[in-house]
C-alpha cells in the first residue's frame, strides 16, 4: 500500500511540474511573438528596383605557353611528323594514358604523335608546324574546339 502512494504522490508532482512549465512556455512564447510583432512593424519598407546586369567577358590574354625541350619520338612513331613548333595537348608519365589519348585524337581525325622528352614524359603531339605563328594558331583552334577539356595545350619547340 505504502508504494501505491509513493506512485500517486510523484505522479502529482510530475504532473503539477508540467503544467507550472507549460505556462512558463506559454508566457515566454508570448513575449516573443510580441516583440517580433513589433519588430516587424518598425521594419522600414524597401522598394525594389529592377536593375539590368551585363555580363562581364573575361579579357582575352595572348599569352601562349611555349617550352623548349629535347624530345624523340616513341619507337614506332614518325619522326617526321614532329617540326620544330609541335602543339602538345598531353603529357603523360603512364603509357597507357598517353595511346589512349593518341588513340581518340585519330578518332577525330588527327595524325597525333607521340614524343618522350629526356625526363621521361610522353607528350601527345596533335600538331607540328615549322614556324611558331601556324603553331599558335593550331593550338588556339584546338583549345577553343574542346574548350574546356583541352584549354591547356601548349608548344613545344623543338630542341636538337
Amino acid at each position: 500500500m505504502k508504494t501505491v502512494g509513493l506512485w500517486s504522490v510523484t505522479l502529482c508532482m510530475i504532473l503539477v511540474c508540467c503544467v507550472s512549465c507549460k505556462s512558463k512556455q506559454s508566457a515566454y512564447k508570448a513575449a516573443y511573438e510580441q516583440a517580433r510583432e513589433k519588430q516587424m512593424d518598425e521594419t522600414p519598407v524597401v522598394q525594389e528596383e529592377e536593375v539590368t546586369i551585363a555580363p562581364v567577358s573575361k579579357p582575352k590574354t595572348a599569352t601562349t605557353v611555349t617550352r623548349e625541350e629535347k624530345i624523340t619520338p616513341v619507337v614506332g612513331e614518325d619522326a617526321a611528323g614532329i617540326k620544330l613548333y609541335s602543339v602538345v595537348i598531353g603529357s603523360f608519365r603512364n603509357k597507357t594514358n598517353a595511346y589512349s589519348l593518341k588513340e581518340r585524337m585519330q578518332k577525330e581525325g588527327y595524325m597525333p604523335v607521340l614524343g618522350e622528352n629526356e625526363q621521361g614524359m610522353l607528350r601527345v603531339i596533335l600538331t607540328s608546324h615549322d614556324n611558331r605563328q601556324d603553331a599558335n594558331a593550331s593550338r588556339q583552334e584546338i583549345s577553343k574546339k574542346y574548350y574546356p577539356e583541352f584549354q591547356d595545350t601548349w608548344i613545344l619547340e623543338r630542341r636538337y
